[in-house]
């Protein structure tokens, strides 16, 4: 996904797909939020805390809400 342009958009539209089926029950779909921010952190990775794309929050804010998913589940 990091080669879609824009980078993880498919699964930002995953996220999108999840909650329009699930009546916008976002813990039905935290799986797929897993994977953009995965996707995100691989963003990043390769470059630089600098880099943006429109479907991933900016570097410091990502690294703040996995750490803040790791501590939920």
């Amino acid at each position: 996904d990091l080669r879609s342009n824009p980078p993880c958009h498919p699964r930002a539209c995953a996220i999108q797909d999840c909650l329009s089926k699930n009546g916008f029950d976002e813990a039905k779909c935290h799986k797929f939020v897993d994977s953009l921010y995965e996707c995100c952190m691989a963003f990043y990775e390769r470059n630089g805390d600098g880099a943006a794309t429109v479907t991933c929050p900016k570097a410091n804010l990502l690294r703040l809400k996995v750490e803040q998913r790791k501590r939920i589940q």
